[in-house]
C-alpha cells in the first residue's frame, strides 16, 4: 500500500482506506469472539473488563473504575449492578462521603479469575497473530489513542 501522503485525495474517500472502519470492524469481530469465549463465565465483554480491573487493582471507587475503563457513570452503573446481582461484586458507600461508592470483588468474583485465565490465550489464538504482533498492534493503538485524546480541533490543519 502506498504511503498515505502519496495517495490521491479521491482515493482517500474509499471505505477500505478508513482506519476508523478497520478499527470498528475489528472491534465487532473481537466482540463476537469474546461473546463466545466469555459464555462459560456468564460475563459480557464490558463486565469482563470491569472484573479485569478489579482483579488487577482490588476494590476501587466507581469514579476511578470509570476512568480506568474510559466509561461514564451512565454506562458503568448498570454493569456494576448486573455484576452485583450475579454475585461477582458488591458496592459499598463511603462512610465519610455517602456519594462515594467503592466496588469490591466478592469471593465468587475473585474465584472467577481462575476460570478466566484461558481467555487471553483463546483470544490471541483467534486473531491468528503472534504474541509480538499483538504487542506491536497494541502499542500502535495506544499511541494513536493518546494522540487522538490530545487532538485539538483548532489545530487540525483542515483549512490549509
Amino acid at each position: 500500500m502506498p504511503a498515505f501522503a502519496e495517495v490521491p485525495a479521491q482515493e482517500l474517500l474509499v471505505l477500505d482506506r478508513q482506519i476508523c472502519f478497520s478499527l470498528n470492524a475489528a472491534s465487532r469481530a473481537f466482540g463476537s469472539v469474546y461473546r463466545h469465549v466469555l459464555k462459560d463465565l456468564d460475563l459480557t465483554y464490558p463486565q469482563y473488563l470491569v472484573m479485569l480491573v478489579l482483579w488487577e487493582n482490588g476494590p476501587l471507587p466507581v469514579k476511578e473504575l470509570g476512568t480506568l475503563l474510559r466509561l461514564d457513570s451512565g454506562t458503568l452503573s448498570p454493569l456494576i449492578k448486573r455484576l452485583e446481582t450475579a454475585g461477582y461484586v458488591r458496592r459499598e458507600r463511603g462512610t465519610r462521603d455517602e456519594r462515594s461508592v467503592t466496588v469490591h470483588p466478592t469471593e465468587t468474583g475473585a474465584a472467577l479469575r481462575d476460570k478466566a485465565l484461558s481467555v487471553p490465550h483463546r483470544i490471541l489464538a483467534a486473531t491468528g497473530l503472534t504474541s509480538s504482533e499483538i504487542v506491536e498492534l497494541q502499542n500502535l493503538l495506544d499511541r494513536a489513542t493518546a494522540n487522538l485524546d490530545g487532538f485539538n480541533p483548532l489545530d487540525d490543519g483542515a483549512g490549509e
